[in-house]
Order: structure tokens, then C-alpha cells, then sequence
């Protein structure tokens, strides 16, 4: 099977079970906003050595159910195909929350806002989190013109908690302190 098909040579794509609609819809444009932070996290990824291991196998996760949530983001509900991907779910949602209790536990509460860095796994972290954001402004778009199903704005703002939690808790892990953020003056 070849790569190339050029179905989409003419500006428009294919819903799976829904007709065909141009690419910059509001649904393609949250399911690829689901995709360009599958990569981010694919990259921040990259950048685990050994001391990382939960912070790997976290981003795993969250790649497996980013690939859901494009899925789902791609099927309107009540097309033809809906019963053939999963959903985002409720549970998904509780998924994160416990994720964000344990990676956060042990990083100090925040009393101010911190610039993004540190090592580069944490810069990673915070690029990942700045594309699940994009996500999330893609689908309050795509909420405001469709419809999608009620937990995925849930599920993707917890996204980018955890992924800031998992940065600072990076940083702490190799002994770099956050960062604070002091207005400038001028």
C-alpha cells in the first residue's frame, strides 16, 4: 500500500464515518492540534535517560491516548463508524488526576509563576504542555461549531497540568530549582 493516495490533493479529507470536509475544519484542526502533541510528547520522550523511568512510561500513556483522542476527535459522534474507536472517557479523566497527585507530591507548591527550561526534558515537558494547549483552544473551537464528546476538554486541560507537574518535578529531580518569573519594570 502506498503512502500517497491523493484523496486529499484538492483541499479536503475524509472524517472517518462522516463525509468529507475541507482541512482547515475546526475537526481537523483538533484532531492535528491531538497529533502535533503526540510528536511534542514523542520528543520529550526522547530525552529520558535512566532516572526518568515513570516520566517514560507516563508519556506512553499519554502518547497511547493521544492517538484516542485524535481518533476520537476524527469521527463525529453518531457517524457511521462511531462504535469502531474509543472515546474519550470520565475514567481517562480520573487516569490524570491521580498522575498529576503523584508526580506532584513532592514538588514545592507554587508561589509565583516560573519561567519554562531547566534541563532538557523539563524544556521538553513545557513545549509538550504549550502544544496540549493549542490542542485545547482547537477544541473549544471545534465545541463552539460541533460537537465532540464531554470529557475530552476535561481530559486535555488535566493534559497540560501533568505535563507542567512532570516538568517541575524533572527539574527537581536533577537538582535545578524552578525558575520565577519577575515582571520587568520598564
Amino acid at each position: 500500500m502506498r503512502l500517497y493516495t491523493g484523496r486529499g490533493d484538492d483541499g479536503k479529507t475524509d472524517l472517518f464515518g462522516g463525509g468529507r470536509v475541507p482541512k482547515h475544519h475546526h475537526r481537523v484542526a483538533a484532531y492535528g492540534a491531538a497529533d502535533e502533541m503526540n510528536a511534542a510528547l514523542g520528543l520529550a520522550a526522547a530525552a529520558c535517560e535512566e532516572c526518568d523511568c515513570r516520566i517514560a512510561e507516563i508519556l506512553n500513556i499519554l502518547q497511547d491516548h493521544a492517538f484516542v483522542l485524535g481518533a476520537d476527535l476524527a469521527t463525529p459522534p453518531g457517524g457511521e463508524h462511531e462504535d469502531k474507536i474509543p472515546r474519550i472517557k470520565p475514567d481517562d479523566v480520573k487516569s490524570l488526576e491521580l498522575l498529576i497527585d503523584e508526580v506532584d507530591d513532592e514538588n514545592e507548591p507554587l508561589k509565583t509563576f516560573i519561567l519554562p527550561g531547566g534541563c532538557e526534558l523539563a524544556a521538553r515537558l513545557h513545549i509538550a504542555r504549550g502544544t496540549a494547549r493549542r490542542c485545547e483552544r482547537e477544541v473549544t473551537a471545534l465545541r463552539e461549531n460541533d460537537s465532540c464528546g464531554e470529557s475530552i476538554m476535561i481530559w486535555i486541560n488535566r493534559v497540560s497540568d501533568l505535563l507542567f507537574a512532570m516538568a517541575r518535578a524533572t527539574n527537581r529531580v536533577r537538582g535545578i530549582a524552578d525558575l520565577p518569573w519577575h515582571p520587568s519594570t520598564d
